[in-house]
């Protein structure tokens, strides 16, 4: 019996974590493949929209001449010509479009392998990692504990828990530990977006991948968080021998 929360084994915890991890990990995977094993110089430097499909054909918003000056996109003419990754092959194509809806793709915060620009930029390159490494971190240690809250605090030793259990303030400790995550791609975030300054590629990795941990390990807790696995609320094991009490 695991008795960090009284159940036999913790089988789901492992098999979650290793799905999300594999699932996200396989992307950044492609992510780097598909730069380097496409032609030289097939992919020019982009520079599209958050959450908007910019690069699908050679007529998407993104080859368009929205200005150099412009706060979103670019001349495209001007970096090295049209993209459009529908005309690559599926799994190429497939790469390139997940980046062109969840990424901004500026070529100014993006590497280039093989004279290609990637299908994301440094900071998700960061956040994928972190998200993969948090995971990892909650197969190793998170353990389904009935309410998401507990099961998110897992990762910490128990010995490390006593107080926050003491006062009842886990809510407050699994919410402190993920704004602790996310501050600092706030801070660099919103520092380029109101003012003159200008964030590093590392930066943007460290921030991202930090940003990342929290958010694999959060989005581990919440799929492994399985009241149904116990007999009923006070089989759930805590630390200092806390009962659940549902109402």
């Amino acid at each position: 019996m695991n008795p960090r929360n009284g159940l036999n084994n913790r089988k789901n915890e492992k098999k979650i974590s290793k799905i999300i991890s594999c699932i996200f990990g396989f992307y950044i995977l492609l992510s780097f493949l598909a730069p380097l094993m496409m032609e030289e110089g097939s992919v020019p430097e982009l520079s599209g929209r958050a959450n908007a499909i910019d690069y699908a054909t050679e007529q998407s918003w993104g080859n368009l001449e929205n200005g150099e000056d412009s706060e979103i996109g670019h001349d495209q003419s001007k970096h090295g010509g049209v993209f459009a990754w529908s005309e690559l092959n599926p799994i190429w194509a497939i790469t390139y479009l997940l980046g062109d809806i969840n990424c901004h793709q500026k070529h100014e915060r993006s590497w280039e392998i093989n004279d290609n620009q990637m299908p994301i930029c440094t900071r998700d390159v960061g956040i994928l990692f972190g998200i993969v490494f948090g995971c990892l971190f909650f197969r190793i240690r998170g353990s389904n504990r009935w309410t998401i809250r507990d099961t998110f605090l897992t990762i910490i030793p128990d010995n490390g828990l006593s107080i926050i259990y003491k006062k009842d303030a886990r809510l407050f400790a699994m919410f402190l530990l993920i704004t602790l995550s996310i501050i600092p791609i706030g801070i660099d975030g919103f520092a380029q977006m109101l003012t003159d300054y200008e964030s590093t590629n590392l930066k943007r990795v460290i921030t991202g991948f930090i940003a990342g941990l929290g958010l694999g390990w959060l989005i581990c807790s919440m799929l492994a968080a399985k009241p149904e696995y116990f007999e009923n609320s006070e089989k759930v094991v805590l630390p200092i021998g806390s009962l659940l009490k549902i109402k």
